[in-house]
């Protein structure tokens, strides 16, 4: 359990500097990394849970995707 939790945050902060990088969010680093730890958790065990399919691309994808929703939810918050 705890190398897998450990893996998904090590992919959702690789997430999250990607998914700013995507979005052209002006964030410093560790925020990246932190809204891609966030992002992982709610795109890796959330949509997990309803998405079955296995394998860590999946896990990364849907990591990817929750830190791109969150970004989004985040500027919309900011406005």
């Amino acid at each position: 359990m705890i190398p897998s939790l450990l893996l998904l945050v090590v992919i959702g902060a690789a997430a999250g500097v990607l998914a700013t990088s995507l979005m052209r969010v002006n964030v410093d680093l560790p925020s990246a990394m932190g809204i891609g730890v966030l992002g992982a958790l709610f795109g890796g065990l959330v949509l997990r849970l309803i998405v079955t399919a296995g394998g860590w691309m999946i896990t990364f994808v849907l990591a990817l995707g929750g830190a791109m929703a969150l970004i989004w939810l985040w500027q919309h918050l900011r406005r």
